[in-house]
């Protein structure tokens, strides 16, 4: 029996760190294997070519060099941890996936959506999230945030109508396919976020 795929997506500052811990636990707790990962990253290349995409000391990264490293990251990923975990039972939980692709690639740099789909097509052997929790906040109260956590990304620095692309992206995505992805109002307190997390894993795992 094929192991599930939760994904967790969401703009800056909307508490995935926490909350990705959280559900790992609620899995744990709940007997079921689970292995939690990231992208881009997860394996040794895909961390490289992430600090590559994060840094900003290099330089000018376009927006198809951008897009392509992330499914490059995303192909080594599916290959050596989500698909092998997947046919063992166990279950992924992953930190950001090929939403974070539609929604900052294609909503914030505006590459069209046809290409990143082909790209998708190409690199992940069937592989899709079966469920999609995404963590939505307003941009102002997301980037206070992140700016709080320290040192910003090359992504973090970005002005705040690319943010604001990003999430009428992600809520786009939500919007077309509510089956697999449910909003989860990150702007309240952690623990009703939590408490709205925990219904909603609770009520994937027992269908």
């Amino acid at each position: 029996m094929l192991g599930k795929f939760i994904t967790l997506e969401g703009g800056e500052g909307c508490g995935k760190s926490t909350n990705i811990k959280f559900i790992e636990q609620l899995l744990k707790e709940a007997g079921i294997p689970v292995v939690l990962t990231r992208e881009p990253g997860g394996t040794v290349l895909s961390e490289n070519i992430r600090q590559l995409l994060l840094g900003r000391d290099q330089e000018k990264i376009s927006e198809q060099t951008e897009l392509l490293m992330m499914f490059a990251a995303r192909a080594q990923h599916i290959k050596h941890i989500i698909q092998p975990a997947l046919e063992q039972g166990t279950w992924v939980l992953c930190d950001r996936f090929t939403d974070s692709s539609y929604a900052y690639q294609g909503g914030g740099r505006g590459i069209d959506s046809a290409t990143i789909a082909w790209l998708e097509n190409f690199s992940q052997n069937n592989i899709r999230p079966d469920l999609t929790l995404l963590l939505d906040v307003l941009v102002d109260v997301g980037m206070a945030r992140a700016k709080n956590r320290g040192k910003l990304d090359r992504f973090e620095v970005e002005k705040m109508q690319f943010f604001n692309k990003v999430r009428t992206c992600f809520l786009e995505i939500a919007k077309q396919q509510p089956k697999r992805v449910k909003i989860v109002d990150a702007a309240q307190e952690l623990s009703l976020v939590q408490e709205d997390i925990t219904q909603l894993i609770q009520k994937f795992i027992h269908g």
